[in-house]
Order: C-alpha cells, then structure tokens, then sequence
C-alpha cells in the first residue's frame, strides 16, 4: 500500500493498522525530518514532494504498490497552495496511478465534497472545497477502482470503531481521525466498496460490519 502524504494525522493512524495486519506501505512525505515518525509506524518512509514532481515521478514513487491512498493535503491558509496540492497534485497522482498500473485508489475526501459544495468564495474554505469537488470529480472519471472517503468534521478523540453512514450532514457531525483510519483501512479490503462515495459520521454501526474484509 502506498499512502500519499504519510505524515498526517489520519496517515500515521492507517500506517499502523495496515502494518499490524501485514500489509506492506510505503508512506510517501515532503519532509526528511518527518521519516522517523513515519518508520515508528511499521511504514517505509519514502521523500517526495508530490506538489513539485511531474506525473512521472509520481508513478515512479508508486509503482509496484496494490493501492493508492491519499491523505495528502496543503493545509489552508493559501489559496493557490491548495488548489496545487489538494486539486492540480491529486489529479496527477491519478494519472500516475493509472501510468504504473496500481488501479486501487482511495481519495480521503469530506462529506458535502462535490461542484454543489455551496461554500461561498468569501469563506476560507471555499479553495478547498473548489480544489476537493475538481480532484474528486476527475477521479469517478478514471479507470481507477476508486473510492472516495466523506468523513465529517474532523476530532482527535479516540476512536469508537463504528459510524454512522451516509444521510444528510448537520451541525456538530462529526467523527475521529482513528475511525476514518479504519475506514480506510476498511475499504481497501472491500471490493464492494468500489466506485462508491462513503460519507460517514460517528456512531453506532462497527466499521467492520460496515465494510467486513473479503
């Protein structure tokens, strides 16, 4: 498993949890100083910055892998940032995907993420929400076995291990880093899961019930 931007919270959770089941990654950083933290998890921590490497050099830091996970993420802050990561650095990686023949890639996105996002363009998140609606809707255009993860509002509680799927998002949705982990780790043993949006809050349904391993 290749995990793009193995440095993130969610990242260093999903690490572990493929790692302690056997699963090889690779967690793919921008930063040297942070490949400690990345080895910690079980993961090969591999320096390369997706926001300055063609599509190239992208598949060639995933080739030979059986998935594609992407966590990666400019953060806020600065507009054109985000669209060159979270949109123009995400498509690419796609193309990559598809260049090294590694057909399993799963988008950790947010719930509401879509061209119908309604955020305004006076609002700070509206770059992203721009960035993540154009990255998502030219992944359903591949020939990737994509998966595309809506987690709410993100916490740094522990996680329960189960959520509630789909519905309509409200105010004070949300749902842990941990369990988002999980879900991912999930998916990608879920060949149900496939060409699926999955938004999913906190709640009371186990994660592996949700998605039961084949």
């Amino acid at each position: 498993m290749a995990i793009i931007g193995g440095h993130g919270k969610i990242a260093l959770r999903l690490a572990r949890i493929l790692t302690a089941r056997g699963d090889e990654v690779t967690s793919i950083i921008r930063n040297p100083e942070h490949a400690e933290d990345v080895a910690d998890t079980g993961a090969v921590p591999v320096v390369a910055d997706v926001e300055t490497l063609d599509t190239t050099g992208i598949a060639t830091a995933i080739s030979g892998h059986d998935a594609v996970v992407w966590t990666a993420g400019a953060g806020g802050g600065d507009p054109a940032r985000t669209y060159a990561v979270d949109r123009d650095a995400a498509i690419r990686s796609m193309d990559a995907a598809v260049r090294a023949g590694v057909r399993r890639y799963v988008m950790v996105s947010y719930f509401g993420a879509g061209p119908d996002h309604g955020v305004p363009e006076d609002n700070s998140f509206h770059a992203y929400a721009e960035a993540k609606a154009a990255a998502d809707t030219y992944l359903k255009s591949t020939e990737l076995d994509w998966t595309i993860l809506g987690p709410s509002k993100l916490t740094d509680e522990d996680g329960s291990g189960s959520i509630t799927l789909g519905g309509d998002r409200v105010e004070g949705d949300e749902v842990s880093r941990d369990n988002v982990a999980q879900v991912a780790a999930a998916v990608l043993g879920h060949p149900a899961s496939v060409h699926e949006v999955i938004e999913f809050n906190d709640g009371g349904t186990p994660i592996l019930d949700a998605f039961p391993r084949s």
